[in-house]
């Protein structure tokens, strides 16, 4: 899976990658095909590069860094020009400069690293012979113009051309012949570095890529990942960028949340407007970021890797393939349960399943999927409203209101049991209070005994 084919998914990454200040189109077109990492040795190597570019953005060396990320912007998509080499095409002038001014963008970007301290931190090739096939009279500058150094007798007849205007017309095919010739011996000669030359391209798309991840790490304050050994997943002080900036553009402030998790199943119970749809978005991004090589945003992380991840949040209703909520739900939990038995380690994050059925089979369905998933190689956290008390559960509830106020810290409790605080919500929101009143009648007259 690429990132690409997860970047709209609800959890937020598509903020995340638009917060990225990257300098050119084609890194972001190499990163959104970059594939999610499963293997933790990946992993641990990204993120030893990574950290390195964290250490040079927070060095403050404002002029060398300036000056990378001005060489940066100059970067190109050449992938097609590249193809064309690697199938020994004839290049034509454009193509033969895109190559040159890759191969000197290369070779300036590497030196810069190496003035930083960062020599060897990305593999990037050595092109200085590419340069030298296109570049005969060592000027280093980014044009392209086939010069008299590559033929002698191109240059004498331009010569002779100068000297006598008169006769340029005649001898135009000439010259247009033997600079056809010379493009043909350059791409000859070009071919064998098509391979590295593609790999340069990718080395500076990642350069990009990494420096932009770490500037945003130094800037949203998010912090390096520790990968756990024992498939438990924790986060202390866990934030959501999105919803925080969201809060801090009203005045508000963001309540950062602490979860532990592993493979046996953790329920989230809480009235509404208690965090936990919040709760679960985060969890979901931050386990793409880690596999995709981001910051993570919290105080601190341990995470676990997992092969797949699966989100199914809130009202999926789907009008083109003609599903309802519920039927739209109930697909997404099944290709859950399946995966489960794959024999693959999952991370499932299940918002409310069941709630837009009636309660009662709402609560048996909830239960009964606890119930299937528990003891697979799976890392389960689900939100319910429903008074359900599983005995082989991890259960956490929403603190809820405390003198007026909602705390959304996640607190261990002894079963599912729901708290029932919706009309004390109503009421911090000015809803009308005759209609509280007479609910709160009713359910003092419902609870009464018979």
């Amino acid at each position: 899976m690429q990132l690409k084919n997860v970047i709209e998914s609800p959890c937020g990454l598509r903020f995340m990658l638009d917060q990225l200040e990257l300098q050119s189109g084609y890194a972001r077109r190499w990163l959104l095909d970059l594939p999610m990492m499963t293997g933790v040795g990946e992993i641990r190597a990204i993120y030893d590069v990574l950290r390195r570019f964290v250490e040079l953005v927070k060095k403050g060396d404002k002029t060398r860094l300036d000056t990378l990320i001005f060489k940066l912007q100059t970067l190109k998509d050449i992938r097609t020009t590249v193809k064309n080499l690697h199938n020994k095409a004839v290049l034509d002038d454009i193509e033969l400069f895109e190559v040159k001014h890759l191969a000197l963008l290369t070779t300036d970007v590497a030196h810069l690293l190496d003035q930083c301290g960062m020599a060897g931190v990305v593999d990037i090739p050595n092109l200085d012979e590419v340069i030298g096939i296109l570049d005969p009279d060592g000027m280093k500058i980014a044009t392209f113009y086939i010069y008299d150094s590559y033929c002698a007798q191109l240059k004498n007849l331009r010569a002779y051309m100068c000297r006598h205007p008169e006769q340029q017309e005649d001898f135009l095919p000439q010259v247009s012949e033997l600079e056809d010739g010379v493009r043909k011996d350059l791409s000859m000669r070009l071919h064998p570095y098509a391979t590295a030359i593609e790999q340069a391209q990718s080395a500076l798309a990642c350069v990009d890529v990494n420096l932009a991840k770490a500037i945003q790490m130094t800037r949203m304050g998010l912090c390096f990942p520790v990968l756990s050994d024992d498939n438990t997943s924790s986060y202390e002080g866990m934030f959501h960028p999105q919803v925080k900036e969201a809060l801090a553009a009203s005045g508000r402030d963001f309540q950062p949340v602490c979860i532990s998790f592993g493979e046996r199943p953790t329920l989230i119970t809480g009235a509404n407007m208690g965090g936990k749809t919040v709760v679960l978005k985060t969890l979901t991004l931050c386990q793409y970021l880690f596999q995709f090589g981001f910051g993570i945003p919290a105080a601190s992380a341990q995470i676990a890797v997992r092969d797949e991840i699966y989100f199914c949040i809130g009202d999926e209703q789907s009008v083109e393939k003609g599903l309802s909520s519920f039927a739209a739900e109930m697909k997404n939990i099944d290709a859950v349960i399946k995966a489960s038995r794959e024999n693959k380690k999952l991370l499932a994050l299940i918002d409310e399943p069941a709630r837009t059925t009636n309660p009662s089979e709402g609560a048996a369905l909830v239960s009964a999927l606890l119930k299937l998933l528990t003891g697979n190689a799976i890392s389960l956290v689900m939100t319910t409203h429903y008074d359900i008390g599983p005995d082989d559960a991890h259960c956490l509830r929403v603190k809820g209101f405390n003198n007026g106020t909602m705390d959304y810290q996640l607190v261990e409790v002894q079963g599912g049991e729901v708290p029932h605080e919706a009309l004390n919500i109503a009421q911090s929101l000015g809803i009308d209070s005759e209609w509280i009143n007479i609910a709160r009648n009713l359910l003092e007259t419902s609870s009464q005994p018979k």
